[in-house]
C-alpha cells in the first residue's frame, strides 16, 4: 500500500487536521517510510514465539494499606514560617488579583 494526497486528506479529516500543501508531501513520505519498515517486520519468521504480554514475570506486590503518623502537628509546625494555632497560614491566593 502506498500513500498518496487523496489518503493524506482522509486521514487529516478523521484526525481533524489541517495540513499545507508543501507538508503534505513530507507526511507522505514518513507514512511510506513507516509502511516499508511494517512490511519489513512482517517478513520475520514469528513461527513458536510466545506473545510478549508483560515485561517481566514479577507480580505487582501490593502492601497493606496502614495508616500511621510519621511526624506529630506539633513538630509540623515547629518550622512554618506563619501558623495559627493548631494551622499554617498562607497569603491568600484565590481572589487576590
Amino acid at each position: 500500500m502506498k500513500i498518496d494526497k487523496e489518503t493524506v486528506d482522509k486521514l487529516s479529516t478523521l484526525a481533524k487536521l489541517e495540513f499545507e500543501n508543501e507538508d503534505k508531501d513530507g507526511i507522505i513520505n514518513d507514512l511510506n517510510r513507516v509502511l516499508t519498515f511494517i512490511d519489513k517486520l512482517n517478513e520475520l519468521n514469528t513461527e513458536g514465539v510466545e506473545p510478549l504480554i508483560y515485561m517481566s514475570d514479577e507480580q505487582n506486590m501490593m502492601r497493606a494499606d496502614e495508616t500511621h503518623t510519621d511526624i506529630t502537628q506539633d513538630e509540623a509546625l515547629k518550622n512554618a514560617p506563619d501558623k495559627d494555632s493548631d494551622y499554617f497560614r498562607v497569603h491568600k491566593v484565590i481572589g487576590a488579583q
